[in-house]
C-alpha cells in the first residue's frame, strides 16, 4: 500500500556539519519523535573526505555513535516524493548533546538571551553564483543574457530554476521573502523571512540544500562559495537580528531602536553593536572560514571587511536599519556560506550579547564611504590562519560560543590551509565549490 503525500512513507533525517555540509539518512516515517545513529567521526572528516583525529572526533578513540534526534513536529514536507524532511540535534552515545553540534551552540545562545528577558529574531540573506554543468562534467558560469542588479524574468534565468525553487519553497513551507539577481551575473540573492532565531536558521539550511537540488536538476551547481568568480563580487551570508521583549508590558515589540540619529538608539541596541564590533577579529574566524573567503573579505568590497557600523550604509560591517518600531534590526555582514549557520549566527547572537553585558561603548559612526577605511582603519585578519589566531585569542567568544566546537572547527580549518598552501586562486576554490 502506498501511503499519500500528506502520510510520506520515510523521513530524511538531517544535520549540518563542521563544514556546512548537510548529512543524514533515510528512515521510515513513523509519526513520532525518533532519532537515527551516525558515526561521531564525521566531525574529523575534511572536504577532501580524510579523516583527521581532530577534537571530538573520537578518530583515536574507536568511533563511537552519535544520535541525531529529531521531535515528530518539526518535521516538514520535503522537495522528494513522499518525503519529509526534519532538522536535528546531535547527543553523544551517553545522550549528552554533542559538544560540536552548531545547532546546539544557537540554542545555548538563544537560551543566554532568553535568560536577560529577549526573544532572538533573525532573517537571512544568502548570496550565490550559479554555474552549467558542462557534459564533460566542468563549470561554466550560468548563461544569463542581459543580466544585472535586480533582475527578474527569463533574461535573468532562461533555465527557469527560480521558478521551480519558488514554487518548491511554498510547498515545503520556507517563506521567501525576496529572490531576484546580485550585482554580477550569474549571481542571485535568496532571501527568507525573519522568524524566532532557531526556526530562521533551520529554514535557511534546508532552503540552501532544496536550492542546490533543484538547480542540480536544471543542469546548474548553485555555489554559496564566497568568491567562486575572482574577478567578480564575492557571495555573503547577511545575519539581520532583532530582539523581542519576552515579558512584561512590552512582551512581543522590538527592543532594537533605529533610526538616522545616534542619539536614537537605545543602550541594548548600542551594547549589540559594540560587542559585534569588539569581537570582529574573532568572530572572522567563524563567519568567514574558508581559505576562499579572503579572496571576498577585502577593502572597498561591501563585505563586511571594516570594524565599522553606520545607519542604512552598506559599506559597513555593522549595519543598523533606518526603520524604527518593528522593523528595526541590526545586519552583520561579514559571514559567508562556508560558515555553519547554526554556528555562524550564534556567534553573532554571543558577540553582541557580550557587548550589552559588558556595557561596551559604542564606537564613532562610519561617516565617510566605508571603502577605504577613513573612519574605520582596523579590518578583519588578512588570511583564514590568522582569523584563527584571532578566533583562539579572543577567550571571551571562544567561551561563549563552545569551546570543544571551536577546538574542533580551528583543527578542521588549519587542515584545510595546508592543503590549500600553494594553490592559486582557482585550485583553492576548487577545493571547496562542488561541497559550498
Amino acid at each position: 500500500m502506498t501511503t499519500s503525500a500528506l502520510s510520506p512513507e520515510r523521513l530524511r533525517v538531517l544535520f549540518c556539519d563542521h563544514l556546512n555540509i548537510a548529512r543524514g539518512k533515510y528512515v521510515p516515517w513513523r509519526g513520532r519523535d525518533g532519532g537515527a545513529r551516525f558515526c561521531r567521526g564525521t566531525f574529523g572528516v575534511g572536504y577532501d573526505k580524510d579523516l583527521l583525529p581532530a577534537p571530538g572526533s573520537t578518530m583515536l578513540e574507536g568511533l563511537p555513535d552519535m544520535e541525531a534526534v529529531y521531535a515528530a513536529t518539526d518535521a516538514r514536507p520535503g522537495w522528494e516524493a513522499h518525503t519529509r524532511v526534519v532538522m536535528c540535534d546531535l547527543l553523544d552515545n551517553r545522550g549528552q548533546p554533542l559538544p560540536q553540534c552548531g545547532r546546539g551552540a544557537l540554542k545555548r545562545a538563544i537560551a543566554s538571551w532568553q535568560a536577560m528577558g529577549y526573544e532572538p529574531m533573525v532573517g537571512i540573506e544568502l548570496e550565490a553564483y550559479a554555474f552549467q554543468i558542462e557534459p564533460d562534467g566542468s563549470l561554466k558560469p550560468y548563461d544569463t543574457p542581459s543580466s544585472h542588479v535586480y533582475a527578474t524574468g527569463v533574461f535573468a534565468d532562461p533555465r527557469g530554476f527560480t521558478d521551480a525553487l519558488w514554487a518548491q519553497a511554498a510547498a515545503c513551507g520556507l517563506p521567501i521573502d525576496s529572490l531576484n539577481t546580485e550585482y554580477d551575473s550569474p549571481q542571485f540573492e535568496l532571501t527568507l523571512t525573519f522568524d524566532h532565531a532557531l526556526k530562521a536558521v533551520d529554514d535557511i539550511v534546508l532552503f540552501r540544500l532544496m536550492a542546490r537540488e533543484v538547480a542540480f536538476r536544471h543542469g546548474l551547481l548553485l555555489t554559496f562559495l564566497p568568491k567562486p568568480l575572482l574577478q567578480q563580487g564575492g557571495s555573503g551570508v547577511h545575519v539581520n537580528l532583532s530582539l523581542r521583549h519576552r515579558e512584561g508590558p512590552e512582551a512581543g515589540r522590538n527592543a532594537i531602536t533605529g533610526g538616522h540619529d545616534r542619539a536614537d538608539l537605545n543602550g541594548l541596541t548600542q551594547g549589540c553593536i559594540a560587542g559585534l564590533l569588539a569581537h570582529h577579529e574573532g568572530l572572522a574566524g567563524l563567519a568567514a572560514p574558508c581559505v576562499n573567503s579572503y579572496e571576498r573579505l577585502k577593502p572597498a568590497s561591501l563585505s563586511g571587511y571594516w570594524k565599522n557600523w553606520g545607519v542604512d550604509h552598506r559599506n559597513v560591517t555593522v549595519r543598523l536599519s533606518a526603520e524604527t518600531g518593528s522593523a528595526a534590526r541590526l545586519e552583520h555582514r561579514m559571514g559567508d556560506g562556508a560558515a555553519n549557520p547554526y554556528t555562524l549566527v550564534a556567534a553573532v547572537l554571543q558577540a553582541a550579547r557580550l557587548g550589552v553585558q559588558a556595557q561596551l561603548p559604542l564606537p564613532p559612526m562610519e561617516t565617510g564611504d566605508g571603502l577605504t577605511g577613513q573612519d574605520a582603519t582596523e579590518g578583519v585578519p588578512d588570511s583564514l590562519g590568522a582569523a584563527l589566531d584571532a578566533l583562539e585569542a579572543d577567550t571571551e567568544l571562544v567561551q561563549a560560543v563552545g569551546e570543544e566546537l571551536v577546538a574542533n572547527h580551528v583543527f578542521m580549518k588549519r587542515d584545510e590551509i595546508q592543503k590549500t598552501a600553494g594553490r592559486d586562486g582557482l585550485g583553492a576554490r576548487d577545493f571547496y565549490i562542488r561541497h559550498l
